[in-house]
């Protein structure tokens, strides 16, 4: 087991059995909707909003099924996206994938307090279902259906048992929380790595693309043949032949850039 996902696992299974439910501690670290706002400071007057409880109602759990079938979702796919993302990405992917699962709660859910880390748990599937889509998931260990296809299902319930209210006292707003700012902070993720490798291309190119075919003839008429290696060597004469016979406009970008990175302005 990874380094986080070990500890996470033990810390929720720590305050189980470490605080009673209905405790005064407890109810302190539930997320109250806003439609409980009322019953909330019936216990804590001078309390009315407590913005941690969006960071610690992920630890905390209605009974031991609650907690065991959280925990087993976490064993089975977190180590597996820790090793993917890293440590520290990963741990900042799990609560914000709580957050999400209490910034929804709080909007949309208005039924019951909110206990559980399945919001963090759904935010993991779909990290888990993202980079391996076509992975078959086990159902009691007997009924294969791939992470994509689960995660689809798993979306398709939430949203039908929250905006029915159906859910039996399930907290399905923050299952759905969980999945899009999973889903969201990945995409974020991929577009910002995106981005840079694209600077760093133009970055490369840049050089070829403003300059003129005289001022690029004269760089590299300067480069140093003796100090490179034999293959290189060779790739410059053959570009320089090119450029000689057919003009700068007859390289790529690519061959400019190679040519730039042995010259000297």
């Amino acid at each position: 087991m990874t380094f986080w996902v070990s500890r996470i696992l033990a810390l929720n299974v720590l305050v189980f059995f470490l605080i009673p439910r209905g405790s005064l501690v407890y109810l302190l670290c539930t997320l109250f909707p806003p439609a409980l706002i009322g019953l909330d400071s019936g216990y804590f007057p001078a309390l009315p909003f407590r913005p941690w409880t969006a960071l610690t109602y992920m630890f905390l759990h209605a009974n031991f099924s609650h907690l065991f079938f959280n925990m087993i979702g976490l064993f089975f796919f977190g180590p597996r996206l820790e090793y993917k993302l890293g440590g520290k990405r990963f741990l900042k992917f799990y609560i914000v994938s709580g957050l999400g699962g209490a910034i929804f709660s709080f909007l949309f859910s208005t039924a019951s307090p909110v206990v559980g880390a399945s919001a963090a748990v759904y935010g993991v599937l779909i990290g888990f279902a993202k980079y391996w889509p076509r992975e078959n998931i086990y159902i009691w260990g007997v009924l294969p259906v791939e992470a994509r296809w689960l995660v689809s299902a798993l979306v398709a319930i939430s949203l039908y048992s929250g905006i029915s209210g159906s859910g039996g006292g399930v907290a399905h707003f923050a299952h759905l929380g969980g999945l899009a700012m999973g889903y969201g902070m990945l995409y974020w993720q991929d577009w910002r790595k995106l981005k840079g490798q694209r600077e760093f291309q133009r970055k490369i190119f840049s050089d070829s693309v403003d300059s003129s075919d005289d001022s690029l003839k004269k760089r590299w008429s300067s480069i140093d043949l003796s100090a490179i290696h034999e293959l290189n060597k060779l790739e410059i004469q053959r570009l320089l032949s090119r450029v000689q016979s057919e003009g700068v406009d007859s390289l790529s970008r690519e061959e400019k850039a190679f040519l730039n990175r042995f010259s000297t302005d």
